[in-house]
């Protein structure tokens, strides 16, 4: 589970002995947290650093550039972990989610997990506006991109390792638009997505610029649509075994 920070000094600690104290509890299997620093200016790395001392489940890696995209690549790609995961700091996602996510993994049923805001059984409390932005732009992917899952942008997602070696070196962005940009090519490549209603509670402290976000995932989407017919999605998708576009649909639960 990796935790992407930037200047959070005054929540990571509390929220990384939360999730530890949950993850002890819940999970029949071992386990590892790590927090990925993108070039924090605040005292997030020495709590950061604290932590991994201090916590044998907890390690710490500090980048000197910022990017979520770029510390969930960096630190999924160097771990050995068999399932790979994230969630956001402030753990807006209900820990009730957790171990839904994450067993079509371990199990071998799906390939990637994702948390839905907008799935029929999820509960969300947010403003009308961060409420309205998430669907308009859920909306627009499945305009523009052919996109079936529905939501992009939750904090709160999984993938298995081996696919995440074949995946992640074609996603190019280092930012917000990962998710969406992983997601988008994991359904091309007819890989197996499953999706967990959540229980998520907006932060009302957060960091995101909701006007700069959309500006880069309109310009992702761009990008995206020139870029994609020359990446080597089918070679994905028959080595997986998943030789038909109609394989690439969503597995609902």
């Amino acid at each position: 589970m990796v935790i992407p920070v930037y200047n959070e000094a005054a929540d990571l600690e509390r929220s990384v002995r939360r999730l530890r104290g949950y993850m002890q509890t819940v999970l029949p299997f071992p386990f590892r947290i790590t927090i990925a620093d993108n070039a924090s200016t605040d005292e997030t790395p020495l709590i950061a650093g604290r932590l991994a001392v201090e916590l044998p489940e907890v390690t710490a890696v500090y980048l000197a550039d910022k990017g979520r995209g770029r510390a969930l690549k960096y630190t999924w790609l160097n771990s050995n972990a068999d399932v790979l995961a994230y969630m956001d700091v402030d753990l807006s996602t209900d820990l009730a989610g957790l171990l839904p996510l994450v067993a079509p993994l371990v199990s071998g049923h799906s390939d990637l997990a994702i948390g839905s805001r907008l799935k029929r059984g999820s509960r969300v409390v947010r403003g009308p506006k961060r409420e309205f932005v998430s669907r308009s732009y859920n909306m627009i992917l499945k305009a523009t991109l052919g996109a079936r899952f529905s939501d992009a942008q939750c904090g709160f997602k999984a993938i298995r390792a081996d696919v995440a070696h074949l995946l992640l070196p074609l996603v190019q962005d280092t930012n917000w638009f990962f998710d969406t940009e992983m997601l988008v090519l994991a359904e091309r490549a007819g890989l197996r997505t499953h999706e967990v209603p959540v229980d998520w509670v907006d932060d009302p402290n957060s960091k995101v610029d909701i006007v700069a976000t959309a500006r880069e995932d309109l310009r992702g989407i761009a990008r995206l649509r020139r870029t994609m017919p020359s990446l080597p999605l089918p070679a994905i998708r028959a080595r997986m075994g998943r030789t038909t576009p109609r394989a690439s649909q969503l597995a609902t639960h």
